[in-house]
């Protein structure tokens, strides 16, 4: 059930996404009572990334992590912090470059469904 998507610039190609995957799985299930074998991450590399008037020396992370609604907006809050606190570990700052790093936790709309063959 939980549907993360990673969206990150071009210039964090370095960053071991995979590893924070599997990483942030387990605090998923640990914070949201989520199953391990239900998380599901994307990473999804983006081309053009533009911060107010800049073009160049920026670069972009977002994480959004979708959940079967019911749980508390404290619950979501403390997995939002625990999402950024991991990504701090995975993204080391680079001298020139400027980080705008972003994390949420929202619910899937009553409409997920899902289809497992």
């Amino acid at each position: 059930m939980p549907q993360i998507t990673v969206e990150f610039s071009s210039e964090l190609d370095h960053v071991d996404w995979r590893g924070f995957a599997l990483e942030l799985h387990p605090v998923i299930v640990e914070t949201a009572a989520a199953r391990l074998e239900a998380c599901k991450t994307r990473t999804l590399r983006t081309e053009d990334d533009v911060v107010g008037a800049e073009v160049d020396g920026q670069a972009i992370v977002n994480v959004t992590i979708a959940l079967l609604a019911g749980r508390t907006d404290e619950t979501k809050a403390r997995l939002t912090e625990s999402a950024l606190e991991l990504l701090r570990k995975f993204i080391e700052p680079a001298d020139g470059l400027a980080l705008h790093v972003s994390a949420e936790v929202r619910d899937l709309d009553p409409s997920y469904r899902k289809y497992e063959h």
